[in-house]
């Protein structure tokens, strides 16, 4: 039996997916991120597969993208957003998840691709914002980084290639082990920070985008 990770998010997501799968599921269905008789068939982190992440083009075929109008290759360069759970609903529709379990993992430095890597990086951040905030003049390459990459790859394949992708951002409640927050209300808040900061409207549920809350607490056991 493979051991899951020690703590943080990391362990968390990996606890729910593979040992609280209903319960990850009505957090999912609470935010609105999927229907209220919709399922997921999930593809990592499995415990089954040492509970290994993907990126690239290696998580999109994971969740059944094998053929794309415009390549990942041409919006984004190699090594790019490794997701913490992928998924598929039982409408066929992708889910991306990016999980949380404390406010500083909110934080990220900046890009640090070579000047070519960077250059189209840039150009994609560029593209994404304007999709998402047209009015919007924020550099999505600076603070919120990995918040801001996570949103441009889910353009990518929501608006450029008309794949029905979903993307949750997963915070969990009660991570005692992180000193995370006790409440909804917290994550909350600090998520509207970063929309200001990226010049996003509060909510992004029309593109796909959904906030989920988890309370650690009810995983617990369930890791031992």
């Amino acid at each position: 039996m493979n051991i899951f990770a020690l703590a943080g998010s990391q362990r968390w997501l990996q606890i729910a997916v593979n040992r609280k799968p209903q319960l990850l599921l009505s957090v999912l269905r609470r935010s609105g991120a999927i229907g209220l008789r919709e399922s997921v068939t999930w593809y990592s982190p499995l415990e089954s597969q040492n509970f290994k992440e993907y990126q690239d083009g290696t998580a999109l075929s994971k969740v059944g993208i094998l053929n794309l109008k415009t390549p990942l290759n041409q919006f984004w360069p190699r090594l790019g957003p490794v997701w913490d759970a992928l998924g598929v609903t039982s409408e066929g529709r992708p889910l991306l998840v990016e999980a949380k379990a404390h406010i500083a993992e909110l934080s990220s430095s900046g890009t640090k691709a070579s000047p070519k890597s960077r250059s189209l990086i840039e150009r994609s951040l560029d593209e994404a914002r304007q999709f998402y905030a047209p009015r919007a003049t924020a550099s999505w390459s600076c603070l919120f980084y990995q918040y801001a990459n996570r949103l441009a790859h889910h353009y990518f394949l929501r608006s450029v290639n008309g794949v029905p992708s979903i993307l949750v951002f997963l915070y969990f409640v009660n991570a005692h082990d992180m000193l995370g927050p006790t409440s909804e209300e917290q994550w909350q808040g600090a998520v509207r920070l970063v929309h200001a900061a990226l010049g996003l409207p509060n909510d992004l549920a029309r593109h796909g985008v959904f906030d989920a809350f988890l309370d650690a607490t009810l995983l617990q056991d369930a890791g031992d």
